[in-house]
């Protein structure tokens, strides 16, 4: 058994379709242990939700690993037939959708819908699963569980149709939760009680989590680490803390500094990210993201970068493919090489964004 519960080695996804191979994945590797949390952060089409969803085999028909390992709590889930995918997915691992009014079914009840994702994994009555759906409403916090039962996904809130779908993604209490932008359909006041809410469980239930957003403030209150995608790859993975207050790539610092900052004396306009996502159909020879950084190089537009690994004091280190990366704050980009071969070793990022 891997001392990882999730254990992504250079996995490489695409989704062949009639005007060609869409390559949504390229060389993606992540670990995680459990109980850990770790958010994916990046723009639509970086691929982070296609990550999340090959650990559970729900890519698309025309979706197919090319490359690469997905693991998961003993599994080889890259080998695994979709029967046998079956057996772990919503047992021991789980999913909370985007959208809950179009992840529930509208035409069963609360009720049917819990009990059916327990009784899928399970032995239980039917009085037994009602039962347990009641322990479940009541540990995500609905109140009234007897009669929100009864009722149908409209005739509940926003924030209340979320913890129903967390309610159900919990019923197998399973090793691992994915929350897939569990927060974006609601006002900010939801918004923490949820995350607030799925802090508790974990806690309680001494699950992993992978949380899924393009909003920084929200993995900044949860995450124990960070991978930042972009063009289907990985361009930085640290700490928070490393994220946060040591950003390395260009695009970790530009969507930083996209944030607004309230602490500001004087108004300040924010500061985008001009230029356009890079076309999957036709990915670039060098680093995607060469096209929209102001510190381009024509190395970039030629060559993928390597990564560089960042010690705690801040200088460089090398790391092969195979080493293991747990922890380890480290980029794709040349401007590090850069700094590296002209002797900055001991240079820091862009601290305090």
């Amino acid at each position: 058994m891997s001392e990882y519960l999730v254990d992504i080695k250079h996995e490489k996804l695409s989704f062949f379709t009639p005007v060609g191979e869409v390559k949504a994945l390229n060389d993606v590797s992540i670990r995680m242990k459990e109980g850990e949390v770790l958010g994916i952060v990046g723009e639509s089409g970086s691929g982070k939700s296609v990550t999340a969803y090959s650990l559970m085999g729900l890519t698309a028909d025309n979706g197919r690993i090319v490359g690469g390992e997905v693991n998961f709590n003993g599994h080889s889930i890259h080998l695994m037939t979709e029967k046998e995918i079956r057996h772990i997915r919503g047992k021991e691992v789980s999913i909370i959708f985007q959208d809950p009014m179009t992840s529930l079914n509208p035409v069963y009840t609360i009720g049917n819908q819990i009990e059916e994702a327990v009784r899928v994994h399970g032995d239980k009555t039917a009085a037994e699963a009602k039962e347990r759906a009641k322990e479940l409403l009541t540990l995500v916090g609905i109140n009234e569980p007897e009669r929100r039962l009864k009722q149908y996904p409209y005739e509940l809130s926003g924030g209340m149709r979320q913890r129903v779908m967390i309610a159900i993604a919990l019923a197998c209490e399973p090793k691992l939760l994915i929350a897939d932008e569990p927060t974006t359909a609601l006002d900010v006041t939801i918004q923490a009680q949820i995350l607030e809410l799925m802090n508790e469980l974990r806690q309680k239930l001494k699950m992993g989590i992978i949380l899924i957003t393009h909003d920084l403030g929200v993995v900044a209150s949860m995450c124990d680490h960070i991978a930042v995608m972009y063009a289907g790859e990985i361009v930085e993975y640290g700490t928070t803390d490393d994220i946060f207050y040591d950003p390395r790539h260009e695009y970790t610092k530009g969507l930083l500094r996209s944030i607004p900052r309230f602490q500001e004396k004087e108004y300040s306009r924010l500061v985008p990210i001009e230029g356009t996502p890079v076309d999957l159909l036709n990915p670039p020879k060098g680093c995607g993201f060469a096209p929209r950084c102001d510190s381009c190089m024509r190395i970039c537009l030629e060559r993928k970068p390597e990564k560089t690994v960042f010690s705690p004091e801040g200088t460089f280190e090398d790391m092969n493919d195979d080493s293991d990366f747990y922890g380890k704050h480290y980029s794709r980009c040349w401007l590090l090489k850069k700094m590296e071969f002209e002797g900055q070793n001991s240079a820091k990022g862009e601290k305090g964004q």
